[in-house]
């Protein structure tokens, strides 16, 4: 049952998928919405330049027609007048074929965006098989198509019948009109009842645009497996991150352990933690913090201190704030310079105690603020 449940194609698609999908020209696409912007450009362009273009081409009409008996006889120029007549005739409708160009891309850039792909046009035999296609035509999508054309019959159906009870008392007037104005009247009527109509349509197009969003969206959904796997193939295996992640904090952890012989001292809590100072006079600065650990890394601290004659210092609330406050390599915070210089102080004397100076007294009392010797006070990785 779970196996099954994790099969199931609930998962939202990833960037991922819907990237790949657009490169193989997968996209939501509304032949709906391609349709009604082409219409409608169709329409305004009419209503808009419909009449000084029908005006230059009847005046065209006439110039083209008003020449000598003798040229209609001259097998010379008589194709040459023609294709002027043609280019003419072309240069004027070309705002036109421009708009409605412009409106056949505008609508799918507008929903699916530019997807341009040699996937959709390869030859795949799967898509002559019978079943399959019964299958698609039977599908939601088959069903879908089938309600917007009844729609689409319907909409277009009522809105021509009230378009014509509306400007029946027109139409009805046109019989005793003159020639003349009764053509431009039937041609301002038929732009007008086309843009009328076109505009009925966006309400199929308000429709079928969500609908193919979603359908879209649900054709790319993923099972959790798939996810999964994704998430495997882009951000890597977990277990293979872990690994080298634990990789990566060994090699720190022994780049770490090789500063401790160069430490000046080793301040311990005395088991449970171990920071390894340094100062470098000649740099200036305050002392900093070259290595730490707590526990088993500690114990190793402590260890190789030992093995290097580093001296090995009993301070825990010292050890502790600076093993919460300070990043390796870091210098020490300023609340801890009193201390960590009376630390100091005496491992400094212990040197030149062996070199046969007087035995230096330990630092009575360090003062460490208490807020800095908790966990919640830590700065950086431990």
């Amino acid at each position: 049952m779970a196996e099954e449940k994790a099969q199931e194609r609930t998962e939202e698609p990833t960037p991922k998928r819907l990237r790949e999908a657009k490169e193989k020209g997968q996209v939501a696409r509304s032949r709906e919405l391609n349709t009604v912007m082409v219409l409608l450009a169709g329409a305004f362009g009419g209503v808009m330049l419909g009449q000084n273009m029908i005006g230059s081409l009847e005046r065209l009409m006439v110039d083209g027609l008003a020449f000598e008996r003798a040229t209609a006889f001259d097998s010379y120029l008589l194709p040459g007048i023609l294709m002027q007549f043609m280019l003419d005739a072309l240069w004027l409708i070309t705002p036109l074929i421009l708009l409605l160009l412009v409106a056949a891309f505008v609508g799918p850039l507008s929903l699916g965006g530019w997807s341009f792909s040699g996937e959709s046009i390869k030859f795949k035999p799967e898509k002559l098989d019978p079943i399959k296609g019964l299958g698609r035509v039977f599908s939601l999508k088959g069903l879908m198509e089938l309600l917007k054309t009844l729609a689409k019959f319907i909409v277009v159906t009522t809105a021509a019948g009230l378009l014509l009870w509306i400007d029946s008392g027109e139409l009805l007037q046109l019989g005793s009109a003159s020639i003349k104005p009764a053509l431009a009247a039937t041609g301002e009527l038929i732009m007008w009842g086309f843009l009328f109509l076109t505009a009925v349509l966006v309400l199929i197009a308000a429709v079928d645009v969500p609908f193919q969003v979603w359908d879209h969206t649900r054709q790319l959904r993923m099972t959790r497996q798939e996810v999964k796997d994704e998430m495997k193939e882009t951000e890597g295996n977990p277990e293979v991150k872990a690994k080298t992640r634990s990789l990566q904090r060994e090699m720190a952890r022994q780049r770490m352990m090789t500063e401790v012989p160069k430490a000046d001292v080793i301040i311990t809590n005395p088991t449970h933690f171990a920071v390894a100072l340094r100062y470098d006079p000649e740099r200036g600065g305050a002392p900093r913090m070259v290595a730490k650990g707590a526990d088993l890394v500690a114990g190793e601290i402590r260890k190789i201190a030992l093995e290097a004659n580093v001296p090995l210092y009993e301070a825990p609330p010292l050890a502790r704030a600076i093993y919460y406050n300070t990043r390796i390599n870091d210098e020490i915070p300023a609340a801890l310079y009193v201390a960590v210089a009376q630390v100091l102080a005496y491992i400094f004397q212990l040197r030149e105690f062996r070199k046969g100076g007087a035995y230096p007294q330990a630092p009575a009392d360090l003062q460490v603020p208490e807020e800095m010797t908790h966990p919640r006070a830590a700065k950086g990785p431990r």
